[in-house]
């Protein structure tokens, strides 16, 4: 699968995702794309595209994408806060859903007793 890094998400993440075709926004020459913009310009070349901008869906109307959003959520877009959702993400990629953002965050753990 293609997929497009935000510039918000650490290039290096792409080598947890070997088995894809992964760039990302200023390899593109895209880095002064607007969001709209971006996802048009993405959604041709790209099946799906990872970001750590929580407010891209309700700042798009990504039914108008025929592009998988995926929303990686952690306590900040460093590499080390992002690595552990890769699982997840790995999964979701497996099984995409163009035209609706897919958050994924970490498992709050439970309170021990």
């Amino acid at each position: 699968m293609r997929i497009l890094l935000d510039e918000c998400v650490p290039r290096r993440l792409r080598k947890s995702l070997p088995e894809h075709d992964v760039r990302t926004v200023p390899e593109m020459g895209w880095t002064s794309l607007r969001n709209g913009a971006l996802l048009t310009s993405a959604q041709e070349q790209f099946q799906a595209f990872v970001t750590t901008d929580r407010r891209l869906p309700s700042q798009q109307n990504l039914s108008e994408f025929t592009i998988f959003v995926v929303v990686l959520v952690a306590k900040r877009n460093k590499l080390e806060f992002l690595l552990p959702l890769v699982p997840e993400l790995g999964k979701a990629l497996s099984d995409p859903t163009p035209g609706k953002a897919h958050f994924i965050e970490r498992p709050q753990s439970s309170p021990t007793v």
